[in-house]
């Protein structure tokens, strides 16, 4: 099981990984900071990204904030970053 701990910047242009913040991998999300739509968009774009189905993808900690800690099943870290197009530790 990977987990990663992410910065989510809602409302943005575009779903996608950009770069870092504060040295945690960045995810601009399109979804608005409304009523959980911007942590189901978070969950649908790291299913996708990741191949696995939404169910396997859960936020651990900070479901009201930017910053969140996140867990995948099925994957090893490093499986995580390489599907996020991050480096590696």
């Amino acid at each position: 099981m990977a987990k990663i701990v992410l910065y989510c910047q809602p409302s943005a242009r575009h779903t996608r990984c950009a770069g870092t913040h504060d040295g945690k991998p960045k995810i601009q999300l399109k979804a608005p900071p409304v009523d959980g739509e911007a942590n189901e968009a978070l969950i649908a774009f790291l299913s996708e990204c990741c191949g696995v189905p939404k169910s396997a993808v859960a936020i651990e900690k900070g479901a009201s904030g930017r910053t969140k800690r996140v867990e995948v099943a099925g994957l090893t870290d490093g499986e995580l970053r390489t599907a996020l197009g991050l480096p590696q530790p």
